[in-house]
């Protein structure tokens, strides 16, 4: 075989294999798929959904399967939403909303629904009007959590089709116009006014009562010693009346010579000097206590 013959077989040879090396690099760049953990990667063959490709090494068919879509399964935010409701007293409020969700089943999102963000919208700005619409303004701002749970709820069960969830639904603001809130600020006023005439009657009330309290206390008391005085009374008369009937009058007579005395003695240490006219009774009076006491001893 002539060099030149020979040198060209060897020369389509390499190229060959050349050719082969190449396609099956390509294969293998084509045919190996390596998905981030925060994505999936949604997989067609001649159009149709072929498989969705998890996280890590996956392989495929080269020239046959082709990734179409490459989802990230990240919990993402829709921009913060304004919009106006009717509240069941027939108040106007502007709602701003905010709402956060995830990507689960690629193949339903995909294939389902085009626009993921604006359809989570509309269908928050319409839950958000009915849910409202249901409650009293008073009970939008006091039940901010129920109605958050019930927009989140309503929410899941409208994109449960899409293959999303809903992780969070926020009410970061309720706003009212100016004419409401004025009302709002007047009736405020009037019912702090309403809470200190109600405060400042109470304590009123109250210190009546008290004193009312004080004057039965006392009149108690000053009824309980006129009974303790007159149970003394009765008593020192019960004795008196023992002692003459056991002794005579003899005993009375006594009793009352020695009480006479006693008050004589009692003017006699008064302060000052003092002069003390006593009536011939009253030295009667000593004599008989004296005269009663030798009779006794």
């Amino acid at each position: 075989m002539p060099p030149e013959e020979m040198l060209a077989n060897f020369v389509g040879s390499n190229i060959i294999v050349l050719l082969l090396a190449v396609f099956v690099i390509i294969c293998i760049f084509l045919g190996v798929r390596i998905v981030p953990q925060s994505e999936k990667f949604v997989v067609e063959r001649f159009g149709r959904l072929r498989a969705v490709l998890g996280p890590g090494i996956n392989f495929i068919i080269p020239f046959l399967d082709k990734v179409r879509h490459k989802i990230s399964i990240l919990e993402r935010q829709l921009p913060t939403a304004s919009q106006d409701a009717i509240t069941m007293d027939n108040v106007l409020v502007q709602v701003e909303t905010s709402v956060f969700y995830r990507i689960l089943e690629p193949e339903k999102t995909v294939y389902r629904i085009r626009d993921v963000d604006g359809a989570i919208a509309t269908t928050v700005a319409g839950i958000v009007r009915a849910e409202i619409g249901k409650m009293e303004l008073d009970e939008v701002q006091s039940n901010r959590d129920r109605l958050i749970s019930e927009i989140k709820s309503s929410v899941e069960d409208a994109v449960d089709n899409w293959g999303i969830e809903v992780t969070r639904a926020e009410i970061l603001d309720v706003n009212l116009d100016q004419a409401t809130r004025d009302a709002m600020l007047q009736q405020l006023n009037a019912e702090r006014a309403r809470r200190a005439q109600v405060t400042e009657a109470e304590g009123k009330r109250r210190a009546v009562e008290l004193a009312a309290d004080a004057q039965l206390y006392a009149a108690e008391q000053e009824a309980k010693a006129r009974r303790i005085t007159a149970e003394a009374e009765a008593y020192a008369t019960e004795i008196v009346a023992r002692v003459i009937k056991d002794n005579g009058i003899e005993a009375a007579q006594y009793e009352v010579a020695l009480k006479q005395v006693e008050a004589l003695r009692k003017v006699a240490e008064g302060p000052g000097t003092q002069t003390i006219l006593l009536p011939s009774s009253a030295l009667d009076a000593f004599g008989d206590a004296f005269k009663l006491l030798k009779r006794r001893t």
